[in-house]
């Protein structure tokens, strides 16, 4: 799976528009209590599994399709 992953350590944003969440980093094993490890470019890493959420690649509407930005029944 490809999962992004958050940096907390990023306290001061050099541009307002930076995002917390980096890459796209492959999950090659996981490990007991939550343990994760990620590979990019051949570097294998441990990173808790809290710090990660899922990378959709293939999650492309199609053309022409409508997508509704809010929910009619809360309004």
């Amino acid at each position: 799976d490809k999962v992004l992953l958050f940096n907390s350590r990023l306290k001061l944003f050099p541009g307002n528009l930076k995002s917390r969440w980096s890459g796209h980093f492959t999950i090659t094993e996981v490990r007991p209590y939550g343990a994760v490890v990620l590979e990019e470019n051949g570097r294998k890493f441990t990173v808790n599994g809290q710090r990660l959420k899922t990378y959709f690649t293939d999650a492309k509407p199609e053309e022409g399709t409508n997508l509704p930005l809010s929910d009619p029944d809360l309004a």
